[in-house]
């Protein structure tokens, strides 16, 4: 396994999760690659086989979060006028190009590491997608000095004198709780200077019924091969995830519960209580 610290096996996942929005009629045709079809028709036999044991499998939550988090970008837009989103982990996420449609003033910057940076940003040029008001850049939420780190894309493609919604979807689980609390405070750090801004984020909890439990552990290891990283389940539950993000440097910090939502939002129900947290957390 790789340095738990280096983050350059995760863009992997990321055309998995393009390919599951896009089948889902969330994405636009541009964002669709090859290998994320192929990844999709190759999981396929495994989400079913989850669905049928768990009552909920891994296209379950990345749907539930999803729209999760899009709900509460569009409350923070319409009840606080926030007008800059900042995605890291951006990979084929169709987000911005919805965000920019709904929304045509907001600023929107996606961001990932460099390859998967680029790549995006073709797409994006090739459709006459980016301009002023929506930017790809280069990110590695791990480094500590230079134009990759956090601080330096915040202070380069945000306006400094207002709040910002910056979102993490789908990448923290892949690092050891140890590795991501440095980025969640450095984080608290930058938003602090901004108040009002929101994080939006996702964690998965440990079931408690052992044979869920198992399976989730082993995909949990499969999954960390392929992408040569450590995933993690980092809470047992929702008060401890809450706390936790609190210590972090975040003030004000909601658990949203996916079954929640069931009547407000068009998301998959899961058979038991889903495993998946959308965390919002306010400077």
């Amino acid at each position: 396994m790789k340095n738990p610290s280096d983050s350059s096996g995760i863009s992997f996942t990321a055309l998995y999760t393009g390919a599951v929005w896009h089948q889902n009629g969330l994405s636009d045709d541009s964002l669709a690659t090859s290998q994320g079809r192929w990844l999709y028709h190759l999981m396929t036999p495994f989400e079913a086989a989850s669905q049928l044991i768990a009552g909920g499998n891994l296209r379950t939550f990345l749907l539930q979060r999803h729209l999760i988090i899009d709900h509460l970008i569009e409350r923070a837009i319409k009840e606080q006028g926030i007008d800059q989103v900042l995605e890291i982990a951006c990979g084929m996420s169709p987000r911005g190009l919805r965000l920019r449609q709904h929304h045509p003033t907001l600023h929107v910057v996606e961001a990932d590491l460099p390859d998967m940076a680029a790549r995006k940003a073709l797409r994006l040029m090739a459709t006459n997608r980016l301009g002023q008001h929506h930017q790809v850049t280069p990110i590695d939420i791990l480094a500590e000095t230079g134009e990759y780190t956090l601080e330096a894309v915040v202070e380069r493609v945000l306006d400094p004198g207002k709040p910002f919604i910056v979102i993490t979807e789908g990448l923290t689980s892949y690092f050891p709780l140890k590795v991501i609390d440095g980025f969640w405070q450095r984080l608290g750090k930058v938003m602090a200077k901004q108040p009002g801004s929101i994080y939006l984020s996702e964690s998965y909890l440990m079931p408690q019924q052992p044979l869920i439990r198992g399976g989730l552990k082993a995909s949990a290891s499969l999954l960390g091969r392929m992408t040569r990283s450590q995933v993690s389940f980092h809470f047992e539950d929702d008060e401890q995830a809450r706390e936790h993000l609190e210590n972090q440097g975040f003030p004000e910090v909601r658990v949203h519960n996916p079954a929640d939502f069931y009547d407000l939002l068009p998301i998959p129900r899961s058979r038991q209580d889903p495993f998946v947290r959308v965390i919002e957390a306010r400077s």
